[in-house]
């Protein structure tokens, strides 16, 4: 599989994560697997059919799809001719574009989105940077919520805090901050915060050295021992920290 993408213009780097493009990159059907970030996707099919959610839905060839946060990993099946292209929206940042009940709706699957809410499929093909950068700065608008700064703090302390403690730095009530994340985020907090403990800790277990335990790295990332962050590894991925 070949995976490609760029930046956003700087008005919408708080916002957008990137425009991504992903193609099989040979002449048979693909199969990767996508493990969990915390984002939501909108997701353009500018080639063949393919499935995703483990074979479970198709995403036809023309049409748009809203991926919510997922919880697990998902395995994505790519024919030859597929060219999938992707906006990846910051966690928390998709109501800066779209008014949406709760993405709580939408978590670990993926669903057809409203095609006059979506980028126009013949604008992409022609200049995919440049149109989608001015098709969603005319979309923004500030959210209703605090939760940028939120996922910020979590972000910036590796996913080592919890609940209580981001509630109370943020001026928030933990039921707040509860309900703010499931209809923003598509998660609770702790979900959030373990997802995003997981991120910074799988690069490390990736590139560790013989010399370095799962068990320091554990310590390290805030698991209380070995068990429970391979449990967590291979809760995001399907497999022990060893396989990866």
């Amino acid at each position: 599989m070949i995976y490609k993408q760029v930046k956003p213009h700087p008005a919408l780097a708080d916002y957008i994560d990137a425009f991504w493009t992903t193609t099989s990159g040979g002449k048979k059907l693909v199969s990767e697997k996508i493990l969990p970030d915390g984002c939501v996707d909108i997701i353009l099919n500018l080639g063949d059919d393919c499935k995703t959610d483990n074979g479970a839905f198709d995403i036809k060839t023309g049409k748009t799809y809203l991926v919510g946060t997922m919880k697990h990993f998902k395995i994505v099946e790519m024919k030859p001719e597929t060219k999938l292209l992707g906006i990846r929206f910051k966690p928390a940042a998709f109501h800066s574009f779209y008014k949406f009940t709760s993405l709580d709706q939408i978590t670990d699957i993926t669903v057809e989105f409203e095609k006059k809410l979506s980028p126009n499929l013949k604008q992409v093909i022609l200049n995919p940077t440049e149109y989608l950068n001015q098709f969603f700065f005319n979309k923004l608008t500030q959210p209703k919520h605090i939760l940028l700064p939120v996922v910020e703090s979590i972000q910036n302390c590796k996913g080592q805090i919890s609940v209580h403690e981001l509630a109370r730095r943020n001026f928030i009530t933990v039921k707040q901050l509860e309900r703010n994340f499931k209809q923003y985020v598509g998660i609770s907090p702790k979900e959030f915060i373990n997802l995003v403990r997981f991120q910074f800790v799988l690069p490390v277990i990736q590139n560790k050295s013989s010399e370095g335990s799962l068990l320091e790295i554990a310590f390290e990332h805030g698991y209380y021992d070995h068990s429970h962050l391979a449990n967590e590894i291979k809760r995001y991925t399907g497999v022990a920290p060893t396989r990866l």
